[in-house]
């Protein structure tokens, strides 16, 4: 049976930061060699996706009041505190025949959620001296333009400090996946992994700051970093200080590097650029240091760690609900994603990464793709093309929507001046001809058929098909200016009649 990824950090801890030996993990966890084995020498800590929802528990609508009195016996006497079989007879006492769950599933429930709430993190500590192939890494706030739209996004800075050497990243948040992106970006291009990296106490990595100065991270940074292997070191709440090299980095990249704000068509594009931009930024001196920072950078990059040998999907993966208008909601209702009529008042999956929201039905197939929406205004991306044939059925309600306003003046005029049953036929096709090609080729073809005159649903299918044909359309040969003037062919075909009077004769 997998172990839950806490035990799984834990025996890593108890290897590579402690030093002991299998056998020592294996009497304080109590796990055998092999399972240590098997997690000391995995390498891929990507999330396993199932593809059906888990199903609920009887146990479900009672958690809540059980994690009430085992969060409230943190403040009782060791032996004061409730036994996965007292809280299964006080559950009895209070609600009668509406509880009937087994001792056993509630035992299983309090055994794991004690381990939650009673598991020691390490201790780190911030390290006294910069050492060669240690990082820090920060997010600072930052403006930029992408393809015409200003956003008031976020630079993920890392800085070593032995070196003095630092990257940056640009992202329109400042989540997780922003995060892990950003830093993989730079774990690719300088070819290793640091070491060590120092964070604040950001909630997308802790979620508690317990009281012997560890951190309850969140499972889905312990992936990341036993995937990549480095060691998270934290700074003490309100300490800015303690990763003073990155501070400093920050506002010293935005200076030199975002300042004017930077211009561009695709934030990947640009973050590509950034990494090699800021490579000249290596041959500068180092500001104590009798040396340059790219001559001390050699020094943190023979301390990286290898690359892992697979990739790491940084993507989370979240379930929700659909409205009656088949859209999906998130961060508290602010941000509204489309997906397709059908899929009204479903649960369906959503596969999140740093710029993009992908919605899949419930057998992870992909039903459409957004760009991801960042800011606490109220925002929406909705893509109407599969919205066509629901409003086949309602035409009249065309012009309330968004995919009016994606059609040429023309096509809107057409579409005004059409009865009922007219505009009805006219969706149904473009819809038909948007799921074979594209929007644009079935737009075109109305266009062309708005030219010759016919606006029959068959002629625009025709011309569609013909603009959608892989025939070449070829432009007429013309003949040179002093080719001669042949005379008009004129066949007789008298003697053809005459054979129609033989055969009349011989009847």
């Amino acid at each position: 049976m997998a172990l839950a990824m806490t035990h799984i950090n834990n025996i890593k801890d108890l290897y590579h930061l402690k030093g002991l030996n299998v056998a020592e993990i294996s009497r304080i966890t109590g796990h055998d060699r092999k399972t240590i084995n098997k997690y000391l020498n995995k390498t891929d800590f990507n999330k396993t996706i199932k593809k059906k929802t888990k199903r609920g528990s009887k146990l479900d609508p009672f958690k809540p009041l059980i994690d009430s009195w085992l969060e409230a016996d943190k403040k009782e006497r060791r032996k004061q505190r409730h036994t996965a079989k007292r809280i299964h007879k006080r559950l009895k006492e209070k609600y009668n025949n509406e509880f009937d769950c087994s001792y056993r599933l509630v035992a299983d429930y309090v055994r794991l959620k004690k381990e939650e709430l009673y598991r020691l993190e390490k201790d780190f500590y911030f390290p006294l001296q910069h050492k060669a192939g240690e990082a820090q890494v920060d997010f600072g706030l930052a403006d930029f333009i992408e393809s015409g739209k200003r956003y008031s996004g976020h630079s993920l800075n890392i800085s070593f400090p032995q070196s003095n050497c630092g990257y940056l990243q640009l992202f329109k948040g400042e989540n997780l996946q922003c995060l892990m992106e950003g830093l993989i970006n730079i774990f690719e291009y300088i070819g290793g992994v640091p070491s060590k990296i120092v964070f604040d106490n950001a909630s997308t990595m802790v979620t508690k700051i317990l009281k012997n100065q560890g951190r309850k991270l969140t499972d889905d940074f312990i992936r990341f970093k036993n995937h990549f292997g480095f060691t998270p070191i934290f700074c003490n709440p309100a300490s800015g200080h303690e990763k003073g090299s990155v501070e400093n980095k920050v506002g010293y990249q935005r200076r030199n590097y975002l300042v004017p704000v930077p211009i561009f068509k695709d934030i990947n594009e640009f973050n590509k650029e950034l990494l090699t931009r800021l490579d000249n930024d290596q041959l500068r001196d180092h500001y104590r240091k009798d040396d340059t920072i790219f001559n001390l950078f050699q020094n943190d990059l023979k301390a990286l760690i290898p690359l892992p040998a697979s990739e790491f999907d940084t993507s989370k993966l979240i379930t929700k609900r659909s409205d009656s208008y088949a859209c999906i909601s998130l961060n508290g209702g602010k941000h509204r994603y489309s997906t397709k009529p059908s899929y009204a008042r479903s649960n369906l999956h959503l596969k999140l990464t740093a710029d993009k929201v992908i919605i899949l039905d419930p057998d992870l197939k992909e039903i459409i793709s957004h760009r991801r929406l960042y800011g606490d205004k109220k925002q929406e991306s909705f893509n109407w093309l599969p919205y066509l044939t629901q409003l086949s059925r309602r035409p009249r309600a065309l012009k309330y929507t968004g995919i009016y306003d994606l059609f040429p003046n023309r096509v809107k005029d057409y579409l005004d001046n059409l009865e009922k049953d007219s505009l009805k036929d006219i969706l149904k096709t473009l819809s038909s001809l948007t799921e074979k090609s594209s929007f644009t080729k079935a737009v075109n073809a109305l266009l062309e058929a708005i030219d010759h005159g016919v606006y029959d649903s068959d002629s625009i299918e025709v011309l569609f098909a013909r603009n959608d044909s892989s025939i070449l359309s070829l432009n007429p040969v013309l003949m040179p200016e002093k080719a001669p003037e042949m005379p008009e062919l004129r066949p007789d075909i008298t003697t053809y009649d005459s054979f129609y009077t033989v055969a009349d004769g011989n009847d």
